[in-house]
């Protein structure tokens, strides 16, 4: 049975504990929401920090056909 939270008067719900552990949320951590048909995706925002390096070795330079463009 999957885990399930409720959502309270003051419009907060409590990620349950094994879901955050799983995923290593952490206090304080940002999510965004994202519509997704009848319901809603709950994706963790990541720090700049963690996404140093994440291009690493890719070129800008004839990425992209430039004669696609008006």
């Amino acid at each position: 049975m999957p885990d399930i939270a409720t959502l309270s008067a003051k419009f907060q719900i409590s990620i349950p504990k094994a879901v955050r552990a799983a995923h290593r949320w952490q206090a304080g951590q940002e999510f965004a929401f994202i519509p997704k048909g009848a319901g809603v995706l709950l994706v963790p925002v990541p720090k700049p920090a963690e996404l140093a390096g994440i291009a690493k070795g890719a070129k800008a330079r004839d990425y992209r056909d430039r004669k696609d463009r008006f």
